[in-house]
């Protein structure tokens, strides 16, 4: 078990953490969420072992992170911009890593295969790094955050860059990664934490505001449950239909082609498994049904003004 309590961190008399206390358990994934400037960065190099914190403390297995620097041992990090030596392959890059890392030759040879299957990295292992896409050298840098068994795992910003069909393979990459470690992830796109983590946590101005489930963090901050549909059918009397329900408190439409309608629905609280079947009861044809891609501000902003308040 991973634990941080009290986490604090001055820049002369500026305070980039405050009192931050979370827990994360072997094969956790946790979300780190916040705007930029919110203390992200500042907590991660504080929990890979890169930066002192001016008090509070981080342990892992019961032992103190500060008094121990062996622990970093036990943690893998991934920075936004990974680390590579781009004239190496991939292979040998990793080798080079484990070896850096105090890996014998043997362990390193065993534990290669699994390092390359868990980053998805199959087929690209004789590739020269320098020669791979954004996204294959995002995932080279979580293989040599991995290669020596850490217990922790900590990714800056794995999807930061790029483009939509590598972020659905970082996201099995990175869901991957939760069956044999406990994983951190940074980020300020909370779609995109929902989709990967257990758990997120929410920090504002350096201090923890809130953390847990993405529906406890929405009930926390007064959001309603909301829900794109988009149907085989007549728009008007979907929205008609929509409008007459009693699970739904707000209908938005949205442009589609002939045939087929969209709205964004608002429930005041998640009833999908309930409205869903009514829709297609009603004789409209279920065609798609997706979360809002709703971004951390509007959760962000209803527990920060909790908090001011």
């Amino acid at each position: 078990m991973i634990e941080v309590r009290d986490l604090t961190r001055f820049y002369g008399e500026f305070a980039a953490l405050q009192d931050v206390s979370f827990e994360l358990n072997e094969g956790e994934i946790i979300g780190l969420l916040g705007l930029n400037g919110a203390g992200k960065s500042t907590c991660l190099k504080i929990l890979a072992g890169l930066l002192a914190p001016s008090s509070g403390t981080v342990r892992i297995d019961e032992m103190d992170l500060l008094e121990q620097p062996h622990l970093r041992a036990r943690i893998g990090f991934l920075t936004e911009d990974p680390p590579l030596y781009t004239e190496m392959t991939v292979t040998a890059f990793l080798r080079h890593i484990g070896r850096i890392k105090g890996m014998d030759p043997e362990a390193i040879d065993r534990r290669l295969p699994e390092v390359i299957r868990m980053a998805d990295l199959v087929g690209r292992e004789e590739q020269v790094i320098g020669t791979l896409s954004h996204g294959y050298k995002k995932r080279v840098g979580i293989a040599q955050a991995i290669v020596h068994s850490p217990k922790l795992v900590i990714l800056d910003e794995p999807i930061s860059g790029l483009d939509p069909a590598q972020i659905v393979e970082m996201r099995k990459v990175v869901r991957s990664l939760g069956e044999k470690h406990a994983v951190i992830i940074s980020s300020h796109i909370l779609s995109e934490v929902s989709q990967t983590c257990d758990r997120i946590l929410v920090i504002g101005s350096g201090k923890l505001v809130a953390q847990g489930t993405e529906a406890e963090l929405m009930a926390r901050s007064g959001e309603s449950s909301r829900l794109v549909v988009t149907v085989r059918g007549d728009a008007s009397k979907f929205e008609a239909f929509l409008d007459g329900s009693d699970r739904v408190t707000k209908v938005t439409m949205k442009e589609t082609e002939d045939g087929f309608a969209r709205a964004l629905v608002v429930m005041p609280s998640d009833q999908r498994e309930e409205l869903l079947p009514e829709i297609a009861g009603a004789g409209f044809g279920l065609r798609l049904v997706e979360d809002p891609e709703d971004e951390l501000e509007e959760i962000f902003l209803g527990l920060t003004h909790q908090e001011a308040a």
